[in-house]
């Protein structure tokens, strides 16, 4: 709380004028994560540029999450606090993997595809010399496969 403090350029105690505790503080900021990586992950959808919706939006989330692997972690792993944050925030976020993969449960299995590969980058569990982007190709090519045209 010190440290958040500090970059807000405040004092510790003041966070809580404004949140209720600790798990207020850390679902705002799973908020604003989620906001961001849904931000890139529909533009990535809507302009994918030479690349299918489908690889651009796989490139984006890999690129987001590896620059902000901390608030990644935050926002992914451990318990997710559902209840505190916006209504249809979570879909709205969730939605350009549903876009891509056009079925519902093809398209957690993408997104559960990408965050099993960016958690295992991010913590260097790959062995070395893994050639991680061919893997993701790999990855991206098998889901083409199985969901068709977008």
């Amino acid at each position: 709380m010190r440290r958040l403090a500090d970059e807000m350029g405040i004092r510790a105690p003041s966070l809580y004028k404004h949140f209720d505790g600790k798990a207020a503080v850390e679902s705002a900021i799973i908020e604003d994560a989620l906001f961001d990586i849904g931000d890139v992950t529909h533009r990535a959808v809507r302009q994918p540029g030479t690349v299918s919706p489908l690889v651009s939006l796989l490139t984006a989330y890999r690129a987001y999450c590896r620059a902000h692997p901390n608030l990644y972690r935050l926002a992914v792993c451990g318990r997710f606090p559902r209840q505190s944050l916006p209504p249809g925030l979570e879909e709205w976020a969730g939605n350009p993997w549903f876009v891509v993969a056009g079925d519902a449960h093809l398209a957690q299995a993408l997104w559960s595809f990408a965050h099993g590969m960016v958690i295992l980058e991010l913590d260097d569990r790959y062995p070395p010399g893994s050639d991680l982007d061919r893997t993701w190709r790999a990855g991206a090519a098998a889901f083409e496969r199985s969901a068709g045209p977008v």
